[in-house]
């Protein structure tokens, strides 16, 4: 058998099995990682808010910080991918996973401005270097006909993430002196106890059988269906589902921009780039905004947790959705939608026109739709792209959307001395519009397709 078919054979022994025990051990375990990052992601934002009062940031540092793990993400990003296609995902999964979480205890310890950039900075380059990988490994494991409703889930756990950061926040930092240090410890030890978990899960087969490392591969693929068989019938293996599977062994970076996947690659770039751009530039500002209104930062932080509880219920629908209606259109539709209501809550914000009740209602309108955005676009990337380049492509296209988180603190912050709350808003709401303009017009449809 050569290594052509022994890929086929791996992808459709993997594709044909019934979701098990098996399948969510992995969604859970990749998921508490998935929380964790967005725990740091959310929690930064809330510390800039203490920040402001306790070390007497100016706006510009508070983009610098808020900017300085963006960029640190992006430089992760674009080393993970190549990294994760060569020495394999599980490694390259480890090692980001250890650097995020050594940096974020050490950012409990900064003794000044300088120190808590350079710490945020390697914080940045763990996260932004173990996210592509966890959804393209996700991926992997997942039969085709399930995938969406998967990985869609796991996008759940980044909400749940968020709200920790925000009730703990609420909780510990205006409560405790320095209590922002403490947030910091409580972030980084959970991640580290599923750093020690995770080494104990298997390495992709699709990756091993790519490698011509096959009889790993099929060891692997053994263990997991003598696991399914506990609790399910595993059907054969039928040729009708080798027929659905089809093996790219010459991909390679060039190939992002083949005729085969120039328009792919275009559609995410900017897809990633003006999401990003739109979901950093609205929430990273968003505890200092309502501050900036009048609002206490107890009372702040109180506001955005309630506005983050709409990231839940988008995510589980969205993840059902999409192996249902597809991703392109779900992800069109959220994309638009994201845009109009961020709009009316800029407006209802920066004039202060409405009670405070309907403000906030009105932000958990836009939560609810941006939380659709990146539920299907962890699902639909690594999609898009054949084994050997699926890590790379995620990762560029990461790569991207960390110039835009950075960028995006940075604009906001000006923008806000310039055109006020609700210009700055608008430019947040058109980045979502003109991403959806793009999904339309460059997007093609990913539903019940076996990964190349």
């Amino acid at each position: 058998m050569n290594n052509n078919d022994v890929s086929v054979s791996v992808a459709a022994r993997l594709d044909r099995l019934p979701l098990s025990k098996f399948h969510y051990k992995l969604l859970t375990i990749n998921g508490c990682a998935w929380a964790f990052d967005a725990f740091d992601v959310g929690l930064v934002t809330f510390i800039a808010t203490a920040l402001i009062q306790a070390w007497h940031l100016s706006s510009a540092q508070v983009g610098i910080l808020l900017s300085s793990g963006l960029f640190g993400m992006m430089v992760g990003a674009f080393l993970s991918g190549p990294a994760a296609d060569r020495f394999g995902r599980k490694a390259v999964f480890q090692w980001t996973m250890l650097i995020f979480s050594l940096a974020s205890l050490a950012c409990a310890f900064a003794w000044d401005f300088t120190s808590l950039i350079c710490f945020r900075f390697l914080v940045g380059v763990g996260l932004g270097g173990e996210t592509p990988v966890v959804t393209a490994l996700m991926g992997e494991f997942i039969p085709a006909r399930d995938r969406g409703k998967v990985q869609g889930l796991i996008n759940t756990f980044w909400a749940v993430g968020w709200l920790s950061a925000a009730a703990l926040s609420y909780f510990i930092i205006p409560g405790i002196q320095e209590g922002w240090r403490w947030a910091f410890v409580a972030g980084a030890l959970p991640a580290l106890y599923i750093w020690v978990i995770r080494r104990n899960l298997p390495e992709s087969p699709r990756w091993l059988a790519l490698q011509g490392r096959d009889q790993e591969a099929a060891t692997i693929v053994d263990t997991i269906e003598a696991e399914v068989a506990k609790t399910n019938t595993i059907p054969p293996v039928t040729a009708e589902i080798m027929t659905t599977v089809s093996v790219d062994k010459k991909a390679s970076l060039g190939t992002l921009f083949s005729p085969a996947y120039w328009r792919t690659t275009v559609m995410l770039w900017a897809l990633w780039f003006l999401g990003m751009f739109g979901y950093y530039g609205l929430f990273a500002w968003l505890p200092s905004l309502l501050v900036k209104a009048g609002h206490s930062m107890v009372k702040s932080f109180l506001y955005v947790v309630i506005m983050q509880l709409a990231y839940i219920p988008n995510q589980i629908l969205c993840a059902y959705g999409m192996d249902k209606y597809g991703r392109k259109r779900l992800l069109t539709a959220n994309l638009l939608l994201a845009g109009v209501a961020t709009v009316l809550f800029g407006w209802a914000l920066g004039y202060g026109a409405l009670e405070i009740s309907q403000v906030v209602l009105l932000g958990v309108l836009t939560s609810f739709f941006v939380s659709g955005i990146w539920g299907i676009t962890y699902t639909y990337t690594p999609e898009l792209y054949p084994t050997g380049i699926r890590v790379t492509g995620t990762s560029m296209a990461a790569t991207c959307s960390r110039m835009g988180s950075m960028l995006a603190p940075l604009v906001i912050g000006y923008a806000l001395n310039f055109v006020g709350v609700s210009g700055a808003i608008a430019i947040v709401a058109g980045a979502f519009v003109l991403a959806g303009i793009i999904v339309a017009a460059l997007g093609q449809e990913t539903r019940g397709r076996s990964l190349q």
